[in-house]
């Protein structure tokens, strides 16, 4: 167990090594680069920056109502001001940690979507060069675009009712906000690991419950991995290169884990 723990938060550094040993592969993340800087200039001028800014506002308003309550009080209460700007910067890098895993999670659903034909050839490639052969259900053009809609449409009702159940947690003081943080890194990482071990999965048209239910049966090796996902596709300007490196490490980790688990030899 410890040992998938760590292994599935190796597979996007397997993934650049695999691209420095196999450059030919490079070729197929020239387009989803430039729709890249496109998405991620939208989502920092459209989200980041308004968000920021209302963070700040929303923070110096605080400011300023403790400093007008702190002159209420007597002199040797005086301590209270120290506290009050620990508990500022704690909730300025709380804030500041979701906002940009936010940002990170969309940019991560579409930036996949958007390059999914780019990165569906690229995960192709690698399944082909780590198990020596591709399996790949065809299926008419219309269904395959229903199916793409399905796919989205069910991690939608996925977020809002665990996201949902989340937030009615956080009404609940202390244990409750704690397991809505930790039920929220966890969605975010599922949709995370949802989006980039996809291309594997797809081909194989499973359905969307058994996709949920392969990455739930190889935890923690998949729980590590959409945390180490999750973090990559959460920094800034570095994002533009992790989505697809993490589209490539998905795959990689299907070839090594799921595929001689469950598929080999059932083609």
């Amino acid at each position: 167990m410890l040992g998938g723990l760590i292994a599935g938060g190796t597979y996007p550094f397997r993934a650049f090594k695999l691209f420095l040993h196999k450059p030919v592969l490079l070729s197929y993340m020239v387009f989803p680069l430039l729709l890249n800087v496109v998405l991620g200039v939208g989502l920092y001028l459209g989200l980041f920056l308004p968000s920021w800014e209302w963070i700040n506002g929303e923070l110096s308003g605080f400011s300023v109502w403790l400093t007008s309550w702190e002159a209420t009080l007597p002199s040797w209460l005086g301590f209270i001001d120290e506290v009050g700007a620990g508990i500022g910067w704690v909730i300025r890098v709380i804030l500041s940690v979701g906002l940009f895993l936010l940002i990170g999670l969309l940019f991560a659903q579409f930036g996949t979507l958007l390059g999914a034909p780019w990165y569906g050839k690229l995960s192709e490639r690698i399944e082909q060069i780590q198990t020596h052969q591709l399996e790949i259900i065809e299926v008419g053009l219309v269904q395959d675009i229903l199916r793409a809609l399905q796919f989205e449409l069910k991690k939608l009702v996925l977020l809002v009712l665990v996201g949902g159940t989340c937030l009615l947690l956080n009404l609940l003081p202390g244990l409750g906000s704690a397991i809505a943080s930790v039920g929220g890194v966890a969605l975010a990482a599922t949709l995370v690991c949802l989006d980039f071990l996809d291309s594997p999965l797809e081909r194989r048209r499973l359905k969307f419950r058994r996709k949920l239910g392969l990455i739930y049966s190889n935890l923690p090796a998949t729980a590590s991995f959409g945390l180490m996902s999750l973090f990559l596709v959460s920094i800034p300007f570095l994002n533009l290169l992790t989505v697809p490196l993490c589209v490539a490490s998905g795959t990689l980790f299907f070839c090594d884990r799921l595929w001689p688990k469950h598929f080999q030899g059932k083609a």
